[in-house]
């Protein structure tokens, strides 16, 4: 899918308690918790799942349970906007696996993959070949991270090349097209020593204010020094290279500081995101100057897309986006066709304009002009690409929470869209669903079309009165009418996760209840028998067994409807124990309408188990929980929602 988010804002979370627990004595080394919380720490989490390209075999990758103390205190750097390892080269506080087992979809026994990895290693970064016969992973040490290879037929996996990767700016591989080689990015050879700072300051650093009032929004941690600047561009700087299933690299081109670089579908470019000086002191590093470029298979640059400049100053709000040429990446229907994002504002959502953003595609050889393909009214979200003629294309405002969903031909440029949906983003209830993908025969996801082309799938949440129902339907793309072809009934809650057949015919879903932990089934959709259990997980944490839970709702003094999930604690009986201290776990959100506002968040049949920090632990040592007790805060007809925000949260 076109344009995915580089980076993701966290919030914090404010939380309530009516009654507290008195700080504990100072004392030598480290409390343990109660021996109930101890033991659902120290158990290992329920696997995750991926589904190979092909749809016949599940991987299946062992989490472990907490980190140990010096994983976590490990010393890490903080720069330009990222935290990172630099012993290893690698991210700070990786989610990790311990395990890799391969089960076939048509049902059978895991077979655990079989590897020797050094003490104390970790995996991450699991990927399909394009063939379904192979998984690339990383793994890593105090020191390094390495490429891995496991071998489907075998379930066997080994080193590919004992040469260290460069993680910091994101995944290091990734499979070229025809799944025999691998695209990493390295530790360049013959890196030196880190740069040490100055004895003395070379002379003050300044920083000189714009003149003119402005909101800007606050990151943490920036560079602050020339000598941040010289750490963060030798442990960024990387050097590309393709690997080959017999432990080969060639390098590609030479070393730079490498945000993304990807393989085009044929194999025969990368497109390569480059940062380059000057730094900034108060932005981080997703603003530095950055080279778009088309390099071909020996690093030649074939052509230069855009040389973003530093952009200290983004145009305020939700709806806003850099200046120029943003978001390029490989359309995945066609053998090497560049297509990116410009704003047509400026990236400015103040300024009136009739039209916000436009979508533009560059086809190999790369000399002739830029295609405009298509021009949008609100801010261009993605485009998800089926074949020649069929694209989906999506455009949100968030002032506004308008979203739009429009069927493109990319045949056509400049053709008039034909609108599918335009509803409102805060609208659960009404959410038609996001559109189902496949991965091609180069390893790209495209749109997932029934063989005759004429339909696509919708899958979505489900929202609705009584808790979350999520749904797969068909969509006829020349009618735009939708025929649901599977629904979670209760008393479970079962989420479609692929598609295993092309007529949408068979489906493999995640399927959990209140008091059963989630486990994987396919369904025949078309014979509609009875669901095929093919994993066996068991409650990880059967302690947390006897908690109850409630989906309530309430009103507010204004007629806003709310709602949140209660929980009571085992064995609790109110004519026994009577009150309990409770515990509040929210966060309020803005919304336009209070229709939107009191829609029902979450699902009745849930089953819910805490883990790492969870609040949930509460439950265990004699406290109620309201989890997520909704706080909306409504700005309707023009108003802002903060403009009563003390009084909203209040009620």
């Amino acid at each position: 899918m076109l344009f995915r988010p580089r980076y993701a804002a966290l919030f914090m979370v404010v939380a309530f308690v009516v009654s507290f627990v008195p700080a504990a004595r100072a004392q030598d080394g480290y409390r343990e918790p109660p021996e109930a919380i101890r033991q659902i720490l120290d158990a290992e989490p329920t696997p995750s799942l991926s589904v190979s390209p092909d749809k016949r075999t599940l991987l299946l990758m062992r989490r472990p349970a907490l980190p140990s103390i010096d994983k976590v205190a490990a010393p890490d750097l903080r720069l330009a906007g990222i935290r990172f390892d630099p012993s290893s080269n690698g991210p700070s506080r990786e989610s990790s696996l311990s395990g890799l087992s391969l089960m076939p979809v048509s049902g059978g026994e895991a077979r655990p993959v079989s590897m020797t990895l050094p003490a104390g290693a970790s995996i991450s970064n699991p990927r399909w070949s394009p063939a379904s016969d192979k998984i690339a992973f990383t793994v890593s040490t105090d020191n390094a991270i390495t490429i891995w290879v496991a071998d489907v037929a075998s379930a066997t996996a080994r080193q590919l090349s004992p040469r260290r990767l460069n993680g910091i700016l994101g995944a290091p591989c990734d499979w070229m097209s025809n799944s025999a080689l691998l695209l990493c990015t390295f530790v360049p050879e013959g890196r030196g020593a880190a740069p040490q700072p100055a004895a003395r300051p070379q002379g003050p650093i300044i920083q000189e204010a714009g003149g003119s009032p402005d909101r800007v929004a606050t990151y943490q941690d920036l560079l602050r020094s020339p000598h941040d600047e010289a750490l963060f561009a030798h442990y960024t700087t990387a050097q590309l290279a393709k690997v080959s299933l017999d432990g080969s690299v060639t390098n590609i081109g030479q070393p730079g500081m490498f945000y993304d670089a990807s393989v085009s579908p044929d194999g025969r470019f990368i497109l390569a995101y480059v940062l380059h000086t000057p730094f900034s002191y108060t932005v981080p590093m997703y603003y530095f100057p950055t080279r778009m470029e088309i390099w071909d298979a020996n690093g030649v640059m074939v052509k230069r897309l855009y040389d973003r400049p530093l952009v200290e100053r983004v145009p305020w709000g939700g709806d806003a986006a850099v200046p120029g040429p943003r978001n390029a990446e490989w359309r995945a229907d066609q053998p090497a066709t560049v297509v990116w994002l410009e704003a047509l504002d400026n990236g400015d959502p103040t300024v009136a304009a009739a039209k916000r953003d436009k979508v533009m595609a560059l086809a190999t050889p790369f000399t002739a002009e830029p295609t405009k393909l298509v021009e949008t009214e609100f801010r261009a979200n993605s485009i998800t690409w089926g074949n020649a003629t069929l694209a989906i294309a999506r455009e949100r405002f968030a002032k506004t929470r308008r979203a739009r969903t429009w069927i493109i031909d990319p045949s056509r440029p400049g053709n008039a869209p034909r609108l599918l949906f335009d509803v409102s983003s805060e609208d659960r209830y009404g959410d038609p669903g996001n559109v189902v993908t496949t991965t091609n025969a180069q390893g790209h996801e495209v749109l997932a079309l029934t063989p005759d082309g004429k339909s696509a799938f919708l899958r979505g949440a489900g929202a609705s009165p009584e808790g979350d129902r999520p749904f797969l339907d068909q969509l006829n793309l020349a009618t735009g009418k939708t025929t649901r072809l599977f629904h979670s009934a209760a008393p479970s809650y079962e989420a479609p996760i692929a598609l295993l057949d092309a007529r949408g015919q068979q489906l493999l879903t995640s399927r959990e209840s209140k008091s059963e932990a989630p486990n994987y089934f396919t369904r025949d959709l078309a014979r509609r028998t009875a669901p095929r259990q093919l994993t066996r997980f068991s409650d990880p944490a059967p302690a947390f067994a006897g908690v109850t839970s409630e989906l309530v709702t309430y009103k507010r003094a204004d007629g806003v409807q709310l709602s949140a999930t209660l929980y009571l604690p085992p064995g609790y009986d109110k004519a026994r124990d009577g009150t309990l201290p409770f515990f509040f776990w929210a966060y309020p959100l803005e919304y336009r309408s209070r229709e939107a506002a009191s829609q029902v968040v979450g699902s009745p049949f849930r089953f819910v188990r805490p883990s790492g920090s969870s609040h949930l632990f509460m439950l265990l040592q004699g406290y109620g929980v309201l989890d997520n007790p909704t706080m909306p805060i409504v700005g309707e007809n023009g108003a802002e929602p903060n403009d009563t925000y003390v009084e909203q949260l209040t009620a």
